[in-house]
C-alpha cells in the first residue's frame, strides 16, 4: 500500500466520517423538535411521489414537483427559519472536551447532598425554584446575562436566592460542576403544545432549556410544593424526595461509569 493510497483512504473515511456526524446531529435534533419531524416526513413523501410519477411517466406531477424540488430548499430556510436557528445554536453549545467538570464521587455526593437540603427546605416552605444543571452543553450564553456568583454550592445560599425577598428569586440559578455560577437566569419556555396549561413559568421555561440543551434542570413549584425535573424536553412530575435524589445521581454520573456499569450487568447474566 503505498503512501498516496493511504492518504486517499484516509481522506474518504474522514469525509463519510463528517456526513454521519452531520446526519446524526440532524436526527437527533428531529427528534425533540415536533415541527422538523413533520418537515422530514413532508420532504420524504414528496421524494416518494417523485419516484413513482418518473416510473409510471405522470407528466403533469411530475412537472409541478420538479418546480417543488427546485423552490422548496429556499421556501424550507424561509419558513423553518427558527428550527434551523435552534440546530446550529445547539452545535454551538456543544462542548467537545465534554462537561464542563466531571465531578469525583466526593464532589457528586456533596453537590447532591447540599441541593437535596435546600429542595427538602423549598418545597416544605413552598418557595418557588429554578435549578439548571449545566452537563456537555454549554450554558455560557444564559450566565452571561444573569447575576455572575461563583460561589462553592450549599444548601443556605440557595434557599436565599430563591427568598422571596431575594431581588433575583424568579430567575434561574445555574450550576457548573460544583459551583454556583449564576443566579437570576432566564431560559426560554417551551412551545410544546402537550404541555399541560396548569404548569406555570418555571416549569415551562424548565422544559425549554431542556429541550434546547442536555441541562438537568429542578423545579419547585410555589403553588403546591411539588418537585419535578426536565431532562431532554421531558418533565418527570411530582417525584418523591427519593425518586428526585435517584434520579439526580444517576444524571450526575459520569458517562464512562454508565458504561462500565452497563458491561458488568451483561457479564453478570452472561455468567447466570
Amino acid at each position: 500500500m503505498t503512501f498516496d493510497s493511504i492518504v486517499l483512504f484516509a481522506r474518504r473515511f474522514l469525509d463519510v466520517l463528517l456526513v454521519w456526524l452531520v446526519l446524526y446531529y440532524m436526527l437527533k435534533s428531529l427528534r425533540k423538535n415536533v415541527k422538523m419531524v413533520l418537515l422530514f416526513k413532508g420532504i420524504l413523501f414528496i421524494v416518494i411521489l417523485k419516484i413513482i410519477s418518473d416510473v409510471l411517466n405522470l407528466v403533469t406531477i411530475g412537472y409541478l414537483l420538479d418546480y417543488v424540488i427546485m423552490w422548496g430548499p429556499l421556501a424550507i430556510i424561509i419558513i423553518f427559519q427558527p428550527e434551523i436557528r435552534t440546530v446550529l445554536e445547539q452545535l454551538g453549545r456543544s462542548q467537545l472536551l465534554g462537561r464542563h467538570k466531571v465531578l469525583t464521587v466526593d464532589e457528586r455526593e456533596k453537590v447532591v447532598y447540599e441541593i437535596m437540603q435546600a429542595v427538602e427546605y423549598l418545597k416544605r416552605a413552598r418557595i418557588g425554584a429554578l435549578i439548571v444543571i449545566e452537563r456537555d452543553n454549554s450554558l455560557v450564553e444564559y450566565i452571561e446575562k444573569s447575576k455572575k456568583i461563583y460561589a462553592d454550592i450549599s444548601s443556605e445560599l440557595l434557599i436565599s436566592l430563591f427568598f422571596p425577598n431575594n431581588p433575583m428569586h424568579d430567575g434561574g440559578v445555574i450550576i457548573q460542576g460544583d459551583k454556583i455560577t449564576s443566579a437570576g437566569a432566564v431560559f426560554p419556555t417551551s412551545d410544546n403544545l402537550k404541555i399541560s396549561k396548569r404548569l406555570g413559568t418555571r416549569h415551562r421555561a424548565a422544559l425549554g432549556i431542556s429541550e434546547e440543551t442536555d441541562c438537568i434542570a429542578l423545579i419547585v413549584s410555589e403553588e403546591t410544593g411539588r418537585i419535578s425535573i426536565a431532562i431532554g424536553g421531558e418533565l418527570n412530575y411530582n417525584l418523591t424526595l427519593d425518586e428526585f435524589k435517584l434520579m439526580l445521581l444517576d444524571e450526575l454520573r459520569p458517562k464512562k461509569a454508565l458504561i462500565l456499569e452497563e458491561e458488568d450487568e451483561e457479564t453478570d447474566e452472561m455468567d447466570k
